[in-house]
């Protein structure tokens, strides 16, 4: 049965640059996760899982100006942003590399007979093992960090299990580059090549996450396609985990003190966070609430002056663009909204940068407005102006799951010596994943503490995607009961073998 082709189109003329592959078919996504599960066994020896992730790191290195080249032609994110992506994505793969070494992801836990316990405790050893075939289901705006060779294929390698990568189509001869690169150093380092496999399409999309071999999937996009999967995840005969991030709108709290100490840098920081990358990134602060008065005043113009000097820029396609327009020209039309800087189009290909006001009153109970509490991807913010404490905790308790959620105060209620501070850190708390004081969200470390999930519809599980333990969502503990030691894997053996860390009975070793 024919497929569509699948094309690389360039985001700044809307044209078709080349035919990078055809969708696949149903027969073919079959193929590729049986070849996925055959694999399954060349991923048990972690010292060739490390190796892998470090051969494939070294080898995207190696091609980052191929690789640089081919993004920026299919995203128009420019090769300074894409030079910082690929650097991350590499220093990511060689994080997992290192965890895999250490063998503290296997959470180890062993417990002797002890008969003087009531009731008494039989031998038990448990560790964690990998789920098996991954469904991968890459994002638009990263199309390194978030894609083929991203973080959900890194920690899911890195765990042990087998990928399908179900490639974007804003990024197709990116996603094809990137792989051939991983599957050459699978190959290098005497793996079989399809450990990592790569599908194109929509129906190929379906076809994965309904696939019985594939146990689990990792998904970074919107709220409606998301939502979509993670529905067939649930209602599969056999449901497995999908660990989706589809939307967040990242509210920033600024304190009257804070403004009155720190209009003027607050609102240039904003301005900067909110259009970096054309506002294209998850993270972006899509809505904020500011005190009303003076302070307040003087943090807006200094936004208004910021944002007006934002160049118009291209989006990673026209679709989203048009959507774009569309969505900030629903919102500007509500009744009591004002646009100092109005976003939209900005030419033919390009959008401007631009923010909304309102009283947060307006935002008290539902209705109409209740609009501007849901993500418009691209390079747009709500400023909501509030009158008293009351109206902040009111907004904040009405606000969707996020990943992320920013408060900003003066020195003065970081100390105490104010009051206020740590009531709205906590009332933040509950509806965020990362909770910052005096920064902004745009820019996510790669580091053991970081926490890129949040309630939903920020994520559908309380994982990370970021970070090491990013690879915990691809495991499942198992426990080995009054098992003979010639018959238990190294890790659990008295002798340790493998040097792993484990607690044992009780204390922790090594």
């Amino acid at each position: 049965m024919a497929t569509a082709p699948v094309w690389s189109v360039d985001p700044r003329t809307g044209k078709p640059r080349e035919q990078v592959a055809q969708e696949a078919t149903a027969e073919e996504v079959d193929l590729a996760v049986r070849g996925a599960h055959a694999a399954r066994a060349a991923l048990a020896d972690r010292t060739t899982r490390a190796a892998l992730l470090r051969r494939a790191a070294d080898l995207l290195d190696g091609a980052s100006e191929y690789v640089i080249e081919a993004a920026d032609a299919e995203t128009a994110l420019g090769p300074v942003r894409l030079t910082g992506e690929l650097a991350r994505t590499t220093a990511q793969l060689r994080a997992f590399a290192e965890v895999v070494d250490e063998g503290a992801f296997l959470d180890v836990y062993i417990d002797h007979v002890d008969a003087e316990r009531t009731p008494p405790w039989p031998d038990l050893r448990r560790y964690k093992v990998p789920l098996g075939v991954v469904a991968v289901y890459s994002a638009s705006n990263f199309p390194l960090a978030f894609s083929v060779p991203g973080g959900d294929t890194a920690s899911a390698l890195a765990a042990g299990c087998p990928v399908v990568v179900k490639a974007h189509p804003d990024h197709p001869a990116t996603s094809e580059l990137c792989a051939s690169v991983l599957r050459r150093a699978a190959a290098e380092v005497g793996l079989d090549e399809n450990v990592i496999t790569l599908v194109h399409g929509f129906d190929a999309g379906v076809e994965l996450i309904r696939h019985p071999l594939v146990t689990a999937a990792g998904f970074t996009g919107s709220v409606r396609g998301g939502r979509a999967l993670f529905d067939a995840a649930a209602t599969r005969p056999t449901p497995i985990p999908f660990h989706g991030e589809l939307g967040s709108l990242n509210p920033v709290v600024v304190t009257e003190a804070a403004a009155a100490e720190r209009a003027e840098q607050i609102g240039t920081g904003l301005a900067g966070s909110m259009s970096l990358g054309v506002g294209q990134f998850c993270t972006k602060p899509g809505f904020v609430l500011a005190p009303a008065g003076e302070p307040g005043d003087r943090l807006l113009k200094t936004l208004t002056a910021a944002v007006s000097e934002t160049e118009p820029g291209v989006m990673l396609d026209h679709r989203m663009r048009d959507a774009f327009v569309a969505g900030v020209a629903e919102r500007a039309a509500l009744p009591g909204v004002d646009a100092p800087i109005t976003p939209g189009a900005g030419g033919e290909h390009t959008v401007s940068a631009g923010f909304l006001t309102l009283p947060a009153a307006l935002l008290a109970a539902e209705g109409p407005h209740d609009l501007l509490l849901e993500e418009c991807f691209g390079p747009v913010t709500v400023v909501a102006r509030y009158t008293s404490a009351d109206e902040v905790t009111g907004v904040l308790s009405r606000l969707p799951g996020n990943l992320t959620a920013t408060l900003q105060i003066a020195e003065e209620e970081g100390t105490g010596a104010l009051p206020g501070g740590a009531e709205l850190l906590a009332a933040l708390t509950p509806l965020a994943g990362r909770v910052l004081v005096n920064g902004w969200p745009t820019g996510v470390a790669v580091a053991p503490a970081q926490q890129h999930g949040g309630p939903y519809p920020a994520t559908t599980s309380t994982s990370t995607s970021v970070g090491t333990t990013a690879i915990e969502r691809w495991l499942r503990p198992v426990s080995y009961q009054s098992t003979p030691e010639a018959l238990l894997p190294p890790e659990l053996r008295d002798d340790n073998p493998l040097d792993v860390p484990r607690r044992v009975d009780g204390r922790r070793e090594n």
